[in-house]
């Protein structure tokens, strides 16, 4: 196992085999998507890559990055080297690699082999992100949602509108771990991904005297076939609306519009995560239509104190 420079080319191919052959295996991708844009592109400079070989090849990969005063990290086993040790040797390495500082590392899928591993070295269930999924053959194909008389919606304008999204986005999600705290540059990447489609990224202004102001926002994404399911799947992606605009009924009126137009897209099901705790909102999808499909958990081994 070693510790290696994001630079190293043999990092990616390696780590690529490892979490591709885990997916089909499983069902269920072992890396989030920031991860695996990390990946691709590199993260932070504090980051590390860890990637554990094996007389027959790589058997297995994982990110670790700062979070706040810890770390989080994400890993995954190769299906050919499991049960060998080997997702505990990896879990060693993340531990000594935090040092003394928290570790919180994601498990997707809740599948039995995380949660052994995970109960089996002391760590503690910390949060469960649900997914949830619901059909959209009874989506209203052609909404009219009761909009304010000074608020249009409109397709997001790549090159225009980031700052904009990015500062309501911030507000929005103040208290979220990620979501909150996403950055230009995570947002370009984003818009250079190949299911990136500003048609489905609609965003609500409110329109004044003194020029526009961003209220609120639902970004839709398409996940492949094979990805998520045997055929494309829709997501419900980023639903966020500016403190200031609570209580105009934004949000119920951009689900609708988002809805449709994945509908429009041909697309049989929508998912969307949310965490489990907030009894509200998991109330008020599954009054919506959706039902529970799967989780990931985050797993915490707290800081040592000394």
């Amino acid at each position: 196992m070693s510790v290696v420079p994001r630079s190293e080319g043999a990092v990616l191919a390696a780590a690529v085999e490892a979490l591709e052959a885990a997916a089909r295996e499983d069902g269920v991708r072992p890396l989030s998507e920031e991860a695996e844009l990390r990946l691709r592109h590199g993260g932070p400079d504090d980051g590390r890559d860890v990637l554990l070989h094996h007389a027959d090849g790589p058997a297995g990969y994982a990110r670790l990055d700062r979070d706040g005063d810890g770390w989080q990290a994400e890993f995954v086993v190769h299906p050919r080297f499991r049960r060998r040790g080997l997702g505990a040797a990896l879990a060693a390495q993340l531990e000594e690699l935090a040092g003394d500082d928290r570790l919180a590392v994601w498990a997707h899928g809740e599948l039995p082999g995380s949660t052994e591993l995970g109960t089996a070295r002391g760590w503690t269930r910390a949060r469960t992100l649900l997914q949830m999924r619901m059909p959209l053959a009874g989506v209203d194909p052609d909404p009219s949602p009761a909009l304010p008389d000074d608020v249009v919606v409109r397709p997001f304008r790549p090159g225009v509108d980031e700052d904009a999204w990015l500062a309501v986005n911030a507000a929005a999600f103040a208290h979220h771990p990620e979501q909150g705290g996403m950055t230009r540059r995570d947002l370009e990447l984003r818009e250079a991904e190949e299911w990136f489609d500003p048609a489905g990224f609609l965003l609500a202004w409110r329109t004044g005297p003194d020029g526009e102001t961003l209220l609120g926002s639902h970004w839709t994404k398409v996940h492949p076939p094979g990805e998520a399911a045997d055929e494309a799947v829709g997501e419900v992606y980023v639903l966020g609306i500016a403190p200031q605009a609570q209580g105009l009924r934004l949000g119920r009126a951009l689900t609708d519009l988002g809805l449709a137009h994945l509908r429009g897209r041909g697309l049989g099901e929508v998912l969307l995560y949310v965490e489990a705790d907030n009894t509200a909102a998991v109330s008020l999808y599954e009054k919506s239509g959706f039902t529970r499909f799967s989780a990931d958990v985050q797993w915490h081994r707290e800081a040592v104190r000394a």
